[in-house]
This record gives structure tokens, C-alpha cells and sequence, in this order.
């Protein structure tokens, strides 16, 4: 084997080598909500240049921490250089990361993973966000709106259990396959003229009274076979609420994508302690969820037996 050729090989056993940015980031904005949720502003050029829907960010979250957290990225502005995530406070990691002030700096490992990939054959998009499962769609909605690929259909369809991380209003698109009552939508979503619909159990007004996949259900059951086969389900969440979508996606005949949720060392692939199991064409195999995924095919990670 040439110099060349064994320089290829190593190249090709390490795909993300020269994907993942090590930066400063400077902390742009920070904003709390209701139910301990923080949108974080970060100026981080480079992670902002490469990151795509469904990848995140492994951020250190203070000096006396060794241990960094991954945040799924929310939004970028490639020309402004910022890269924008939500997160809940559940920890001290992420309550020390919660007292970052404007113009602080943090150091950043990004974009790390797999991320979502829409086919245009399949335009009817119907995201489906739980909790700090959120973001993710909304960075892919955003994707979408700027893809000329397709004419996409995109639908959100978000959930959660605390207050929403932004201040619901009815919504002024129409949306004959969901019911009456679920009329609140996020703001962002209605400036872009992509539709939306909340889902809780809360009891929050204009919110669909049950879980989202429910919401989601509700949804597909009053689409034809034309429809159906158009469409295309994309999921980010809790683990429950993620195999209630794939396994829903399959139910309907529909594929889907789901960006799995799970604790991390190292984020590229090293330590191996996110390994989830996915059955594959050659049997089940143990794959890592920050460098595999965290996207992976639905049914491969939650078929239905």
C-alpha cells in the first residue's frame, strides 16, 4: 500500500476528521423561560458554517466542570456567525452554564453527527418535537424553508410538559386534518407560513390535550394513500416519545428519522458510552449516538416485532 493510499484509508475509517471544530464562542444572548429552559447565543463561526439539522454541540459549561454537555443546535446565522441551542437546567453542569453573561466565553466542540436528511421524493415533512426534543425541528423547518430542492409541506408538531419556551397564538394557518381544538402555534413557525401545533397534557390553552405522537397520529389517519406516500416523519425527543413515533411511522407505512437523546464522555466517538443498539442488514449492531447518529432510521432502532 502507497503513502497515498494508506493516508485514504485512514481518511475513510475516520469520516468526521476535519468536521468537528474545536472554538472559543462568545456568549451573544442569553434568555431564561419558564420550566428552568435557556436559549443560549453563541458566537462560533465555524461550528456555524458547518452545522446542519440534527447536529449539536458539546459545550463546556465551566472551568471547575471537566465533563463538557451536548446541546442540539436550534439555530445558525452562517453570515452573522452564531449558533443558537435550548436547553433545560437539570443539573450543575447546566445550572453553572445557565450564569454565563453576555460576552463570557466557552469553549465549543462542533458540529458533531449525523444529521436529518429529507428526501424531496417524500415533500410532506411532518416534524415532531418533544421537550428539549424541540430544536432540532426548528432548525430543520428553517432548512427547509431555504431548500429549493422541493416544494416541501413541512408540519410541526411540538410537545411538552413545562411551558413552552415561547409565547403561543392561534394560529392564522389553516390545518383541516388537525382537530378543532389544537390551535396554538409558535410564533416563529407563523412569520415563516409553516404551520404548527402544540401538544400537551398541561392543559394550556389552544394546546391539543394529549401526547404529540397522539397529535401526530390524529394527523396521518386523514391522510389518502397519495398523501401517505409522500410523507416523510422526523422526530426528536424522549426516548418514549421517540419509539412512539417510529413505531407510528411504521404503523402508517411512512419511514422516519429519529434524533436519539443520550448522556456523553467524549461526543466523537472515542469512549463509546452513548452506544445504543440498531439492527442493520447484517443483524443487530451497537452504534454510537454522537458520531453514527444521533440520527438514526426509526424502524432500524424501534421496530415493531
Amino acid at each position: 500500500m502507497t503513502p497515498a493510499s494508506r493516508q485514504t484509508q485512514r481518511m475513510n475509517d475516520k469520516p468526521h476528521r476535519g468536521t468537528i471544530f474545536l472554538e472559543d464562542a462568545t456568549v451573544l444572548e442569553t434568555e431564561a423561560f419558564a420550566g428552568r429552559q435557556f436559549r443560549l447565543r453563541l458566537r462560533a463561526p465555524r461550528c456555524a458554517a458547518a452545522a446542519a439539522p440534527g447536529s449539536f454541540m458539546h459545550v463546556s459549561c465551566d472551568a471547575a466542570l471537566p465533563m463538557r454537555r451536548p446541546m442540539s443546535i436550534m439555530r445558525v446565522s452562517r453570515n452573522e456567525g452564531w449558533v443558537e441551542c435550548l436547553y433545560k437546567m437539570v443539573g450543575d453542569g447546566t445550572r453553572l452554564l445557565a450564569q454565563r453573561q453576555r460576552g463570557d466565553v466557552i469553549s465549543c466542540l462542533g458540529p458533531i453527527g449525523r444529521p436529518f436528511a429529507p428526501h424531496p421524493e417524500r415533500p410532506r415533512t411532518l416534524l415532531i418535537g418533544g421537550g428539549v426534543g424541540i430544536p432540532p425541528m426548528i432548525f430543520l423547518a428553517e432548512a427547509l424553508r431555504g431548500d429549493a430542492r422541493a416544494r416541501w409541506q413541512p408540519l410541526v408538531l411540538m410537545g411538552s410538559e413545562v411551558p413552552f419556551p415561547f409565547e403561543a397564538r392561534p394560529s392564522a394557518l389553516p390545518l383541516p386534518a388537525m382537530p378543532k381544538e389544537a390551535s396554538a402555534s409558535m410564533p416563529l413557525m407563523e412569520d415563516w407560513n409553516i404551520p404548527s401545533r402544540l401538544a400537551s397534557l398541561q392543559g394550556y390553552t389552544g394546546c391539543y390535550r394529549g401526547y404529540v405522537t397522539d397529535l401526530a397520529r390524529n394527523g396521518l389517519g386523514r391522510l389518502d394513500k397519495k398523501a401517505l406516500a409522500e410523507t416523510e416523519i422526523f422526530a426528536c425527543g424522549p426516548t418514549p416519545m421517540l419509539k412512539a413515533a417510529a413505531q407510528l411511522a411504521q404503523e402508517f407505512r411512512v419511514p422516519s428519522q429519529i434524533s436519539m437523546e443520550e448522556f456523553m464522555a467524549c461526543a466523537v466517538g472515542g469512549c463509546a458510552g452513548c452506544n445504543v443498539e440498531v439492527r442493520t442488514p447484517e443483524g443487530p449492531a451497537m452504534k454510537r449516538v454522537c458520531v453514527d447518529g444521533p440520527v438514526f432510521d426509526g424502524a432500524s432502532v424501534f421496530p415493531i416485532n
